[in-house]
């Protein structure tokens, strides 16, 4: 049996459980990306079966409503912080109705460039503007500085595929990570431009990630604190709910995880200030940020 780049599979011996991409193949063995998990594995060419049209339409239609529920979420959450914001007074003076916003400008570094293409979607869906760039993790931590330079971003995200490899070492050991290192020196890098926790906000990692040393060099959110996988969306819902948060108050950290698909197994991080900014007076010129 043979397969070809882009097929979609799932592995015998893990009893299917995951729907896989085969991103290329060497010999017997195959690496494999996940289709909607951000996890990358290799297999034997004879673990694999092709799956079936009428599997393949139940995953996609159980993924969709997945993804759907949290998006709905979110909106209930944006609204809510909306109607705040124009009924919340300060020293007795109530913002009018008509305002505008200085939404954060997002800079998605992505090893997947199918992965990226769908979190753009989602990202000007929730109104966003995000700068998307398709980089393989190795080139990451060489590739972030300029790119700082040139987009000036508020929030980074920083993913593509991982994984954590039981027969080469113990959890603790980054080496036993297939690209937990670049992320974390790529967030070290990030962080020689703009050190402030608040000012730059970071995602950082992919399924099974090195979660301690992400945030150690400097990731205010990260996976993967249980070695779980995550979903390949989960990185734009933590970018959405800081940059939807007003500057002046602080998410916690169950408040950043609550619509993402994965939840606080698969994600963790610190206490972050929201980068919205909203002014007065209404214009026309502004009311697009609005």
């Amino acid at each position: 049996m043979s397969f070809q780049k882009g097929e979609l599979v799932t592995r015998v011996s893990y009893e299917h459980d995951i729907l896989f991409r085969v991103a290329s193949v060497t010999g017997d063995m195959v690496i494999l990306h996940g289709e909607n998990i951000r996890l990358v594995a290799d297999a034997p060419i004879n673990d694999l079966v092709r799956i079936k049209e009428r599997e393949l339409a139940k995953r996609r239609k159980k993924v969709k409503e997945q993804e759907e529920f949290s998006y709905r979420l979110f909106r209930q959450d944006y609204e809510l912080m909306k109607e705040k914001r124009e009924y919340q007074s300060s020293e007795g003076y109530h913002y009018p109705t008509k305002f505008f916003q200085v939404p954060a400008k997002v800079l998605h570094l992505d090893g997947d460039n199918m992965y990226l293409r769908k979190c753009t979607h989602l990202y000007q869906r929730m109104g966003l503007e995000v700068h998307g760039v398709h980089s393989h993790e190795k080139e990451m931590p060489t590739k972030i500085g300029p790119l700082i330079d040139e987009i000036r971003p508020n929030i980074i995200v920083i993913t593509g595929h991982d994984s954590f490899s039981k027969n080469k070492g113990i959890k603790s050991d980054l080496r036993a990570y297939r690209h937990s290192k670049y992320f974390a020196e790529t967030v070290q890098e990030a962080r020689k431009r703009i050190p402030s926790l608040d000012e730059l906000v970071i995602f950082a990692g992919a399924c099974q990630s090195h979660f301690e040393s992400l945030i150690r060099a400097g990731a205010n959110f990260a996976s993967s604190p249980h070695r779980i996988n995550i979903h390949a969306l989960d990185p734009v819902y933590i970018a959405a709910k800081i940059a939807y948060t007003p500057f002046m108050e602080k998410v916690s950290v169950w408040d950043a995880l609550r619509n993402t698909l994965t939840g606080e197994k698969g994600m963790g991080g610190i206490e972050t200030k929201g980068l919205l900014r909203t002014g007065i007076p209404y214009t026309e010129e502004n009311k697009e940020d609005s």
